[in-house]
């Protein structure tokens, strides 16, 4: 397996979790972390317009590759459609964090709720959605869910209001769906909250994305 990999970060609260789980399941690979935590601001101000972040976005995937990485890996669903625009201009494999995700809530259920503190992440996770259940000739039902007060409180500093808020949202939408996605990776340590039994209704991002990292890598 080749030995670095790249991580493309929106947030800073994505950082320490992604780089624990590359520890785990690629121990002898080196991480570098790319943060701009502007963007996900400009995106909430421009109504979710991914155009605007795109050369950007490619940028820092090309001073990843530059640095040595063999993989990279984009951390987050707002701008996750722009892995696809990008590819064609690099070298090196660059690996959408949710779409593992993606794919196994299509495949294992029929009526799918969305969760997202973040209305710029929603769409394109369910865009995602619809067009894995197309490629797999399978009709599904999307609920979705937007916890915006959950985000503002995280964006205060109040991580135990923002955690409360956002279980809230989550159990609600479970009640009546077959599985419940989320959004944004940074949503993931909510989950992890939860009981058990009761986490098994629920699918995040980053275990299932830095999975994706390692059989790719591991082809390379």
């Amino acid at each position: 397996m080749t030995n670095k990999l790249a991580i493309i970060h929106t947030t800073p609260v994505t950082v320490e979790s992604l780089k624990a789980l590359a520890v785990e399941l690629l121990p002898e690979v080196e991480v570098m972390n790319w943060v701009d935590d502007s963007i996900l601001p400009q995106l909430v101000a421009n109504g979710g317009q991914i155009d605007e972040i795109e050369e950007r976005f490619l940028q820092y995937a090309q001073i990843a590759e530059k640095a040595g990485a063999s993989c990279i890996l984009s951390a987050c669903s707002s701008i996750g459609e722009l892995v696809a625009r990008v590819q064609p201009k690099l070298q090196i494999p660059i690996i959408r964090i949710d779409d593992p995700m993606a794919e196994l809530a299509v495949n294992s259920a029929r009526k799918i709720g969305v969760a997202a503190t973040l209305e710029t992440t929603l769409q394109p996770t369910k865009r995602m959605l619809i067009s894995k259940a197309e490629q797999a000739g399978k009709a599904v039902q999307i609920d979705s869910v937007v916890a915006k007060s959950a985000y503002q409180k995280l964006l205060a500093g109040d991580k135990e209001g923002h955690d409360e808020e956002l279980a809230s949202a989550l159990r609600n939408l479970a009640a009546n769906t077959d599985v419940v996605v989320l959004a944004q990776a940074s949503m993931a340590r909510v989950i992890s909250q939860f009981a058990p039994e009761e986490q098994t209704r629920f699918l995040s991002s980053p275990r299932l994305g830095m999975l994706r990292v390692k059989e790719v890598m591991e082809q390379l």
